[in-house]
């Protein structure tokens, strides 16, 4: 008699994988969530009348081929981490606060240990964006995924006043950006990293560069940070015009994405400095400065747009919430064919 199981899918596995994370998935818990972890769907129940005009605002990502150095680490308490800041980040740059996440763990035999840090990591994700992580799915493919790794998705979804979303259209030249900083590569260009530092340069995970303090392992395996709360707090005391993730397409790319017409952004790259992560992958892979800026975020996490008057307020602010920030820019009017990003030494 041939079984489920025999086929490579273990339903106990994944049941004991269900009763071991929801004291994890509990603890995030908003007070407008309705329903335990099990249900067909998670129940969030909207405070409408919060707001004059409520917009849900959601975004879904994943971790990208970061996993891959948790599964040579075999680390995964941290890539959670990354999944919820990926997505969370996406959406509070429009204003919105995170309201709720949900994930989708994909692999071909369910390790329940490993599973298990995972979602340890988007719970704590969750956590510090202040969002509930009220569902998921854990789908185990035999044959679909080499022994041993996994993929991870998720989404967010935020709500935001209609008339307090932050999009862009009010930035003016003369306006100034400021640059948060990143905890180092955060969960983009690892196709690249990887090329450069295990491909070509050969190293390992335990291996020490001269420009590293830490293993390198380690250093690639830092989790993304999440800047819900602060830009939360941010917009309620500070004139904020515009915001962008710098996430894949790095300053570069991202940064246009929140210009209205008419307008583009000088970089100052000495502005602020960049983690040495990323010169060591410019010198071992002889990769072009651009195209350094173009791939990686450079040390830069999250980019503001505000008046220049409120520029130190807006720093200030930024670094008592625990974020390093530096006016990196200006807004100047575009003209002609020049780029919309334009780096200055």
């Amino acid at each position: 008699m041939t079984t489920y199981r025999d086929a490579g899918v273990d339903i106990d596995a994944g049941d004991e994988f269900v009763d071991r994370i929801k004291p994890l998935v509990r603890s995030t818990f908003r007070p407008e969530v309705l329903a335990d972890l099990g249900g067909f769907g998670g129940l969030f129940r909207l405070q409408a009348k919060k707001y004059e005009d409520p917009v849900l605002v959601s975004g879904t990502d994943g971790v990208g081929t970061k996993l891959k150095i948790a599964f040579l680490m075999d680390r995964h308490d941290t890539v959670g981490i990354d999944l919820v800041a990926m997505c969370v980040n996406d959406i509070a740059v429009s204003g919105a606060e995170p309201l709720f996440f949900l994930d989708y763990f994909a692999t071909g035999k369910l390790s329940v240990s490993k599973a298990h840090q995972v979602v340890s990591g988007i719970a704590e994700g969750c956590r510090q964006a202040g969002c509930s992580l009220i569902g998921g799915e854990t789908a185990e493919m035999p044959s679909f995924y080499t022994e041993g790794e996994y993929d991870l998705a998720g989404f967010a979804v935020g709500v935001v006043d209609r008339l307090k979303i932050i999009d862009g259209r009010n930035i003016v030249p003369g306006d100034a950006l400021i640059g948060l900083a990143s905890t180092g590569l955060h969960s983009n260009g690892y196709s690249l990293a990887r090329r450069v530092l295990l491909d070509q340069a050969s190293l390992t995970m335990t291996s020490r560069l001269p420009e590293l303090d830490r293993l390198l392992g380690d250093i690639l395996l830092t989790p993304t940070r999440i800047y819900a709360k602060q830009i939360l707090a941010l917009i309620q005391e500070c004139p904020i015009k515009g915001m962008a993730h710098i996430t894949g397409g790095g300053i570069t790319e991202n940064l246009p994405r929140v210009f209205p017409p008419g307008v583009r952004a000088q970089v100052r790259r000495s502005a602020w400095p960049a983690p040495p992560i990323f010169q060591a992958i410019a010198r071992l892979g002889q990769v072009e400065r651009e195209e350094m800026y173009r791939v990686f975020n450079m040390g830069i996490g999250l980019i503001l747009v505000a008046p220049a008057s409120a520029a130190q307020t807006v720093i200030a602010r930024a670094t008592a919430l625990g974020d390093p920030a530096w006016q990196i820019g200006t807004i100047v009017s575009s003209a002609g064919d020049a780029p919309l990003v334009e780096y200055v030494d």
